[in-house]
């Protein structure tokens, strides 16, 4: 904690001991106008070998710059250009020494054309066709069928064990043995039996009453029946 508060204040003096910015609206040219002054000049005669011919010279003081270039032109003519440049601007003067003379040009004759030469169109020549190259056709190898013969086999039945089934019988039935009763004892009646009341019966005969009509038919109708039944 103790070394934050030393590092917070170090900051502040820091910024306290830098010197107070600028304020807004004044700027302050780092680089102090100093005055210009130089004077120069050269230039280039070769027309024998390298050909131009120019030269320039320029004087300044302070603001103001004049000067002057000259070119050789091609026609013979000097290109001679003053110019001044200061505050109120660049004006240049432009003149001309001596006069232009421009070589003979012969007059213009177009190229001549001679006429095309007929040129013949070469006999084609004769290319006789190759001799076909013989190829035997191919023969396609076929084995001969292979005819697919399986062994027999011999059928052979599995055995039958014959197992007759068992007789079926049934479990014996208990019976258990008669209980024996002794037989009971005979008394004979007593002799002083005498019936209080004796029974007789009479035969009554009565004639049976006479069929009806219906009952005569059926009864002749079940005869003969009866009697058809027994011839056959």
């Amino acid at each position: 904690m103790a070394s934050k508060v030393l590092f917070a204040a170090l900051i502040g003096a820091a910024y306290s001991a830098a010197p107070a910015p600028a304020p807004y609206g004044q700027y302050q040219d780092p680089y102090v106008a100093t005055p210009v002054n130089y004077n120069y000049q050269y230039g280039v005669n070769d027309p024998a070998n390298y050909g131009p011919v120019f030269s320039q010279q320029e004087e300044r003081s302070d603001y103001n710059t004049a000067g002057e270039y000259r070119v050789n032109l091609p026609d013979g003519r000097v290109q001679i250009v003053t110019y001044s440049a200061g505050p109120e601007g660049y004006v240049a003067d432009v003149k001309y020494e001596g006069e232009a003379v421009y070589a003979d040009t012969p007059a213009y004759k177009p190229a001549a054309h001679p006429a095309p030469a007929y040129k013949a169109a070469p006999a084609p020549a004769y290319k006789a066709a190759p001799a076909p190259a013989y190829k035997p056709a191919p023969v396609a190898y076929k084995p001969a069928p292979v005819a697919y013969k399986p062994a027999p086999v011999a059928y052979k039945p599995a055995p039958v064990v014959y197992k007759p089934t068992p007789a079926y019988k049934p479990a014996p039935v208990y019976h258990a043995a008669p209980a024996y009763h002794a037989a009971p004892a005979y008394h004979a009646a007593p002799t002083h039996y005498k019936p209080a009341k004796k029974y007789g019966f009479s035969i009554v005969t009565t004639a049976a009453p006479e069929a009806a009509p219906e009952a005569k038919e059926a009864e002749a109708v079940t005869e003969a029946a009866a009697e058809a039944v027994a011839e056959e």
